[in-house]
């Protein structure tokens, strides 16, 4: 059966050897084997080329998808499991057969962990295979989270509030007594026996779909009130009101990164060729320098971990041109852009694995492996994350969930709109950049080679009086000649950076969808659990605790929409601003370029 897959997205080649690609068009795949990030196959129109891999889904008839992280969690929470050989139900007797523990976890899926960070553009974060940019043998071993045993959940003791060695830690968990997991109210592992006359009391379905991205996420599994860890006090994440409502506490120390200097690198005596970038924080001012693949492998960890934050996206992959100038110049920006987006958000510039990225000495080998493990083993993702998320509380900081419904309502159709716009805007400034560069530079260039021609007629009259005029004809060429190079070399200043902006919004209006799904999900479980309240079949109790869990994920999802509005007027008026001057200097060095040509007939 011939490989086929589905486009995701649509997507527009821009170098030889790609194809085009239109939204749910499905193509022939030459090879399941992706290239440096890209896929090789024939869309729909029978062009064959190059497209990036994570535009499409390949088609599979009869094989499932892998299991979502926390799919079959059971009700207890993230205890490890015993190895399989060893392994029995929570109880100290076996139930009977008929009455198997619900929701059991393999142990094979709490060894591996199934991390699977969200991509750009919805689809799933996948590392290429293959790539000058991807990692080393040498300079890495495969070692992440999903290879060690039990990675998804260790179990730690209990420690009183003065307990020794539990300073600066504690333990949070939102498991109710009477797990939600279970039926009929009864503890994990003891469901009613068959036939019993006890009342059911109702809980909290889970979603049919386990690969919603609130399932993978660990939503459902926090509002639900089986996510318990231990939270440090410099893992904390606070959420404040502000004028504007939920915002996320200011960083105390606020910096800035600088992006400089791409230089191609080699290493095995030339057999590979890189290209490296010096990185300045300003907050040490130690210069450190970084490969593309090592920004791919922070953005993989942060999309992992912050799932109600717009982790902004890096600039595109490209399998032909990596070294020519043009392409790292365009990528350098667009990293500088990413760069500023990264130090302007208060979660995401006091991350850990951020500082490791930006301080880690580039010769240090050893310390930068540590760092990178540690990463990879992080405990406050998924479920956990939540878990760090401190909220206003006291009179006056309760969120009313209709208003919070209406507000995230109101923003999914503002970024419905605004990608749209975004889009149209894109579209527009590529075709008049395209029409700058050839069309209209063209254009003036034949009207100065006229007038060029002009001069040169009028050459052949040997009168001394019109030597003026035939100089001030063949100025006139030079300068229309000169107003065809300006328009050619004019939208890499003005309209370039304003479609390097779009592009990057373009990727934070792609991630958006996902954070509200989060949100809608968590006030999906409220009305829900409200409804057995009312029909008597929930404790009042049990409710409030879901409401709550839900408050949180509300006020960090408000809380990330007020930071993307506040950068987002800070962004377009500063590059409306910079459009705006280049325009005007541009034309003036064309007016300027005519009144030097006028003035030459002044003297004929």
């Amino acid at each position: 059966m011939a490989l086929r897959a589905r486009a995701l997205y649509d997507f527009r080649s821009e170098n030889p050897g790609e194809i085009s690609l239109r939204e749910h068009e499905v193509l022939s795949l030459c090879s399941e084997q992706d290239i440096e990030g890209w896929l090789e196959g024939v869309n729909s129109r029978g062009d064959r080329g190059l497209f990036p891999a994570s535009y499409v889904q390949v088609i599979r008839a009869a094989e499932p998808p892998p299991p979502a992280r926390y799919a079959n969690l059971p009700a207890g929470g993230f205890e490890p499991l015993p190895p399989p050989a060893a392994f029995k139900p929570a109880a100290q007797q076996p139930p009977p057969a008929a009455a198997p523990e619900p929701f059991p976890l393999p142990p094979a899926a709490a060894a591996a962990g199934y991390p699977f960070p969200p991509a750009p553009y919805g689809g799933s974060y996948q590392p290429s295979q293959g790539s000058d940019d991807d990692w080393d043998d040498d300079w890495d071993d495969s070692s992440t989270v999903a290879d060690e045993p039990g990675a998804l959940g260790s179990s730690y003791p209990d420690y009183e509030a003065a307990g020794g060695g539990a300073s600066g830690r504690y333990r949070l968990s939102t498991r109710s007594e009477l797990s939600l997991g279970s039926r009929g109210g009864h503890p994990a592992g003891h469901p009613h026996p068959p036939g019993g006359g006890a009342k059911s009391s109702a809980t909290v379905s889970r979603n049919l779909n386990r690969f919603s991205t609130f399932v993978k996420s660990g939503g459902e599994a926090f509002v639900l009130g089986e996510a318990s860890g231990f939270v440090k006090d410099g893992d904390k994440l606070c959420v404040v009101l502000g004028p504007r409502g939920p915002e996320w506490q200011e960083n105390p120390y606020p910096f800035q990164c600088s992006i400089e200097d791409p230089t191609k690198q080699t290493k095995f005596k030339g057999m590979k060729s890189y290209i490296a970038y010096k990185l300045v924080p300003s907050h040490t001012g130690q210069q450190v320098h970084r490969r593309y693949k090592h920004f791919d492998w922070l953005y993989g960890r942060l999309a992992e971990k912050f799932p109600v934050i717009s982790v902004p996206h890096l600039p595109e992959k490209q399998a032909t041109g990596r070294f020519e100038e043009d392409f790292i110049s365009k990528r350098r920006k667009g990293l500088a852009w990413w760069m500023d987006h990264m130090c302007s958000h208060p979660v995401l510039a006091q991350c850990d694995a951020f500082q490791h990225f930006l301080t880690c000495p580039s010769t240090d080998e050893k310390a930068w492996k540590q760092g990178k493990r540690k990463a990879e083993k992080d405990e406050m993702v998924g479920a956990n994350f939540f878990l760090t998320i401190s909220v206003p509380t006291g009179p006056g900081a309760s969120l009313d969930l209709q208003e919070v419904e209406s507000q995230v309502d109101g923003f999914k159709a503002f970024t419905k709109k605004m990608d749209e716009s975004a889009l149209q805007l894109n579209h527009t400034a590529n075709e008049f950049a395209r029409k700058q560069v050839t069309g209209f530079k063209k254009e003036y260039q034949k009207v100065g080679h006229s007038f060029k021609c002009l001069s040169q007629a009028f050459e052949l009259d040997q009168q001394a009086f019109s030597a003026g005029l035939n100089q001030a004809i063949a100025f006139t060429a030079e300068a229309y000649d000169a107003i065809g190079d300006l328009f050619a070399d004019q939208p890499r200043q003005d309209l370039d950076p304003v479609m390097d902006l779009l592009a990057l919004y373009q990727g934070h209006l792609a991630n958006f969808p996902d954070i509200i799904h989060v949100q809608k999900g968590a006030l999906t479980k409220v009305k829900e659990s409200k409804r057995h309240v009312e029909e008597g079949k929930m404790e009042l109790q049990k409710a409030e605790g879901i409401q709550e869990r839900c408050n949180i994920i509300s006020f960090a999802t408000l809380a990330e929409i007020n930071h993307f509005h506040k950068i987002r007027v800070r962004d377009f008026k500063s590059q409306m601003q910079h459009f705006l001057q280049q325009q005007i200097l541009f034309f003036q060095k064309v007016t300027q370029k005519l009144e030097e040509a006028l003035h030459k007939y002044d003297s004929v």
